[in-house]
């Protein structure tokens, strides 16, 4: 009999196998399993994909004392804040938003983004505040002395075994004009916009290492169609 762990790609498809498969049976019982798993496979298919019907463990009304929250960072380690800084802020075209000292621990955090850089706060805790508001910032940490220390070897990009952490995403105007400036400017690519199957999108890597993907809202929407 057909089973599946997961949502097939194609329900139409199963649902005229389930059916055709079940024809064949003489067992009620077996009969009763594929009506079972074609009643499912359509309520799947039919379902948003989105919806807690197809998404096990999901919370569709979020607690009220989550209200306020928001995405706000994602930390990154890095070897060389000189090179680091100007990777995010020529070519990314990213702001320093603030920059904290830790002398004790020996480290240093930026903290990056997407913001008018007039913006900004002129006082120190008015200007840490104000970073801490910001969406979807970037931290960048780096632990003193890695950048001149010849034993260092960087650090683990989430991509190679065992695999974790993926990629941030940056969205831009548009994709092709964007990955042709990158190559211009020398950027490391994993993935170029008319590679593989995705067509549209690119994955560039930062000095560190970490995947980038780049893409523009009008492509996106395209790959679900």
């Amino acid at each position: 009999m057909y089973t599946y762990t997961t949502i097939p790609p194609y329900p139409s498809l199963v649902c005229v196998r389930s059916l055709v498969f079940c024809s064949l049976l003489s067992s009620q019982k077996v009969r009763h399993t594929c009506k079972t798993l074609l009643s499912s496979t359509t309520t799947m298919a039919q379902s948003s994909r989105e919806s807690k019907e197809v998404n096990s463990g999901l919370c569709e009304t979020p607690d009220e004392a989550t209200r306020g929250y928001y995405m706000q960072q994602t930390m990154l380690r890095i070897k060389d804040p000189q090179v680091s800084l100007d990777f995010y802020t020529r070519i990314l075209g990213m702001i320093l938003l603030k920059r904290l000292d830790f002398e004790e621990g020996k480290f240093s955090l930026y903290f990056l983004g997407y913001e008018d850089p007039a913006a900004r706060p002129k006082d120190p805790i008015e200007r840490v505040r104000w970073t801490f508001q910001r969406p979807a910032t970037i931290e960048l940490t780096h632990n003193w002395g890695t950048e001149s220390d010849p034993e260092f070897k960087g650090y683990h990009n989430g991509n190679k075994d065992p695999r974790g952490f993926g990629h941030i995403g940056i969205a831009v105007d548009d994709t092709y004009k964007a990955c042709e400036r990158f190559e211009k400017l020398g950027v490391e690519f994993v993935k170029k916009p008319d590679e593989g199957r995705m067509k549209g999108l690119a994955f560039i890597k930062d000095p560190d290492g970490y995947w980038i993907e780049i893409f523009d809202v009008n492509r996106m929407g395209e790959l679900n169609k």
